[in-house]
C-alpha cells in the first residue's frame, strides 16, 4: 500500500475545507427555506450550527491554499494568464467570506439575501478557477 504524502494531506484538507464551505452553503441554502415554512423559530439554529462548521472549513482552505501557494506554486515562474486566474480566485476567496460575514451580521432582509447570494456565487466561481489553475 502506498503510503500518503504531505501533498496529499494538503490537497485533501484543502478539498475537505473547500466541500464543507461551498457544499454546505448549497446545502444550507435547500433546507433553509422548506424549514422557514414548517419552523420558522429553527432556521436560526439551522445557521448558527453551520456556521461552527463553515467558517472552519473556509480557514482550513485558506490555509491550505497559502500552504499550496508556499511550496508548490512558483507564482513568479508562472505566466501572466496564471497569474491573473490566481488573483482573481484570490479575490473571489476574499469576497465569498465578505459577503457570508455580511450574510450572518445582516439585519435587513436586502443584506442577508445578498450577501448569502454573493457568498455562494462568490465561491463556486473560486472553485472553477481552483480547478483551471490545476489544469
Amino acid at each position: 500500500m502506498l503510503a500518503p504524502s504531505v501533498d496529499t494531506i494538503r490537497l485533501v484538507l484543502h478539498l475537505l475545507g473547500v466541500a464543507v464551505w461551498v457544499g454546505g452553503q448549497i446545502v444550507v441554502g435547500a433546507i433553509v427555506p422548506v424549514v422557514r415554512r414548517s419552523h420558522p423559530e429553527a432556521t436560526r439554529a439551522i445557521a448558527r450550527g453551520f456556521s461552527y462548521a463553515a467558517w472552519p472549513g473556509f480557514a482550513l482552505a485558506v490555509v491550505t491554499g497559502l500552504w499550496s501557494l508556499a511550496v508548490v506554486v512558483d507564482v513568479a515562474a508562472t505566466s501572466t494568464e496564471y497569474q491573473v486566474t490566481l488573483l482573481v480566485k484570490i479575490m473571489l476567496v476574499m469576497t465569498s467570506g465578505a459577503a457570508a460575514f455580511v450574510h450572518q451580521i445582516g439585519t435587513t432582509k436586502l443584506a442577508v439575501a445578498a450577501g448569502g447570494a454573493v457568498a455562494l456565487l462568490a465561491a463556486l466561481a473560486a472553485l472553477v478557477l481552483g480547478q483551471t489553475l490545476t489544469t
